[in-house]
């Protein structure tokens, strides 16, 4: 189905030069004295990379069917992480490039939105907060609660948090997975 450079909005496939690429970011700008345009960046699904491109706003774009499907994810076997579709246990194998920061909030048996584009995986998505658990807090200081002071953990996944005080080792924690903030205990 081909559409409008004005109608491409993020997170959309299209077909670029005979591949098919992923909608990264999308700006429409219209400058002073000249035509208006759409600037994009572009993800390639065969190779990875990123490309900045830019369209007429009349021109026409061929789009690329989307499929999403909860998948949870399983274990990492070397750089690769596998996750599982829970309906017929099909597992899917991705490259660290495309897990990125995700992987700071991934436990096992946790959930994600993964993107598929003609049964290729191309984008992961988290849900808006996770639940982890605290494996290193050091020891708040008795008397140091007047103001609202913080100090630094490191969750299950390895990565570090501020949190209050009275956060211990072992508690959960609930963490927004968009600012990588600490919301609440859970």
């Amino acid at each position: 189905m081909a559409v409008n450079a004005n109608d491409l909005r993020k997170g959309m496939a299209i077909l670029h030069n005979n591949d098919v690429c992923v909608v990264l970011e999308v700006t429409h700008r219209t400058p002073g004295n000249l035509r208006a345009f759409v600037q994009g960046i572009l993800r390639s699904i065969k190779t990875g990379k990123s490309m900045d491109v830019r369209f007429s706003s009349s021109e026409k774009v061929e789009t690329v069917p989307l499929m999403t499907k909860k998948m949870d994810y399983s274990y990492k076997t070397g750089e690769d992480y596998v996750f599982v579709d829970p309906d017929n246990y099909e597992e899917v194998t991705v490259p660290p490039e495309m897990v990125g920061d995700v992987k700071n909030f991934l436990v096992e048996n946790g959930s994600v939105t993964m993107t598929f584009v003609a049964e290729k995986a191309v984008q992961l998505e988290l849900p808006p907060s996770v639940v982890l658990s605290v494996a290193d807090a050091p020891g708040g200081i008795k008397g140091d609660s007047a103001n609202n002071v913080q100090k630094m953990v490191t969750l299950e996944t390895g990565v570090q948090v501020q949190v209050p005080l009275f956060i211990k080792t072992g508690e959960k924690i609930k963490i927004d997975t968009r600012t990588g903030k600490y919301m609440e205990r859970a």
